[in-house]
This record gives C-alpha cells, structure tokens and sequence, in this order.
C-alpha cells in the first residue's frame, strides 16, 4: 500500500515561512490528485490546498500565501507558506486516493 509521510513543520514566528513536503512511496502524483488538511486540538480537519494535474486550490484562508508545486522524480510535493499567521498553527496532513500521512506540526507564535 501506498504511504506518505509528511515533513517540514516546525516552530516559526509570524510573517515567516515555511516548505511542507509530502513524499509517496510510489509516484502516485503524477495521475493522482492531492490535498493538504489541517487540524488543531478538538476541530475537524480543515481542507488547505488540492493539487491535481496542472490545477491547485486554496482554501480562502490561505490563497495568496500558500503555493503547491510538486518534484515528480522524487514523488514529493511541497506546500510552500508564505506570510504565515497564529491561525496557520495545526498539524498538517496530506493525502491522496484516501490515504492520509502522519501529520506535521506547524507551530506560528512570537
């Protein structure tokens, strides 16, 4: 079965940036869409970004500030978070055909 793990998060304060990564264990991106959720303690996870062929969505939450762009030869993409705000703090998941990675925490605080 496929698996994908999530990297990059991190402690970052306000106005930063950070490169979320989520690697495939096989190069599923390519024909499969993708999407990155959130989630903070006690709420659902909340829908970011949709990656699918050449098309990327945003959630209005983030549009603007968040970019997808994906590196084939190593089966990764990467959410890349601009101008990053206290609300941008959860865990962050990626998933694609209803598999869903570990998480990684992204934390935005002074």
């Amino acid at each position: 079965q496929v698996q994908l793990v999530e990297s990059g998060g991190a402690l970052v304060q306000p106005g930063g940036s950070l490169r979320l990564s989520c690697v495939a264990s096989e190069n599923i991106f390519k024909t499969l869409s993708m999407a990155w959720y959130r989630q903070t303690p006690g709420n659902e996870r909340e829908w970011v970004a949709t990656s699918a062929g050449a098309v990327s969505l945003f959630a209005d939450s983030v549009e603007g500030r968040f970019t997808i762009s994906r590196d084939d030869a190593r089966n990764t993409v990467f959410l890349q978070m601009n101008n990053l705000k206290d609300e941008d703090t959860a865990v962050y998941f990626c998933t694609s055909n209803n598999i869903w990675g570990q998480g990684t925490q992204v934390t935005v605080s002074s």
